[in-house]
């Protein structure tokens, strides 16, 4: 039984606080709404203006591999399941980018690393840790968003090398994920791009971490040359449940 009122756990932030040019550094920097950002190398935070409904742009570093990542203190699926939410999209060049959005057991404080990696046929599930998520690697010989998930470096059952989303890649256009674990550590991913085009179940991996472990929520983005990325964010949206056990 639960002895509280507050058993749910939210974070999110929709960005319609001011962000005006903040450049920061190699640590983790506060979003608000319960969220917050560490990267490989500097980078700065702009509000972006042209747009309704807040929109935040995180610019990365100019080198190969500069990344970025929003994240959250951990979540436990076991406690009531988690969930992660958020619509994203890369304002200027698809074509030399990598992301990932959904749940992993490891995330560097200091020097995050993508969790999920996709080169041409081929993917990697990096640290030791659980993950379930989607990602979109432009190394790929098919550009798409490919639900995966994994644990210590390889994959679950079934997920291989992830399941491909179809997707139209295109810069500056919006696309919305949403990621599910559940108590019994089932992943589910869902994708939507098109104008009014709902929700689409792209995989189910039956047990595909283990739902006692706790998971980072992560929205990510990794340059893939040595440019910066415009990565834009209209927002984030990660839950779960608290752990009401003593000790």
């Amino acid at each position: 039984m639960p002895q509280g009122s507050f058993g749910r756990i939210v974070a999110f932030n929709d960005f319609l606080g001011g962000y005006e040019d903040i450049t920061w550094a190699a640590s983790s920097v506060d979003l608000g709404g319960g969220l917050y950002i560490v990267s490989v190398n500097e980078g700065s935070i702009q509000k972006v203006v042209d747009e309704p409904g807040g929109v935040i742009q995180l610019l990365t570093d100019t080198g190969d591999n500069d990344n970025v990542a929003i994240t959250s203190s951990p979540l436990q699926p076991a406690d009531g399941g988690v969930a992660l939410e958020a619509r994203i999209k890369v304002a200027d060049d698809m074509s030399n980018t990598a992301l990932f959005v959904g749940f992993s057991e490891t995330l560097a404080q200091n020097t995050p690393v993508m969790p999920a990696e996709f080169d041409t046929t081929t993917m990697t599930y990096n640290g030791s840790g659980g993950i379930a998520g989607f990602s979109y690697d432009s190394d790929a010989t098919t550009n798409d968003f490919r639900f995966c998930a994994g644990d210590g470096g390889a994959a679950t059952a079934g997920a291989g090398n992830g399941t491909a989303a179809s997707q139209t890649i295109t810069a500056d256009e919006w696309y919305l994920i949403r990621v599910e674990i559940d108590v019994n550590g089932t992943a589910r991913g869902w994708i939507s791009h098109d104008t009014n085009e709902e929700f689409k179940l792209v995989a189910t991996f039956k047990e595909a971490v283990t739902p006692g472990d706790n998971f980072y929520p992560v929205v990510m983005c990794e340059n893939r040359t040595g440019a910066a990325l415009e990565f834009e964010i209209d927002y984030v949206f990660a839950e779960g449940w608290r752990d009401w056990s003593v000790g």
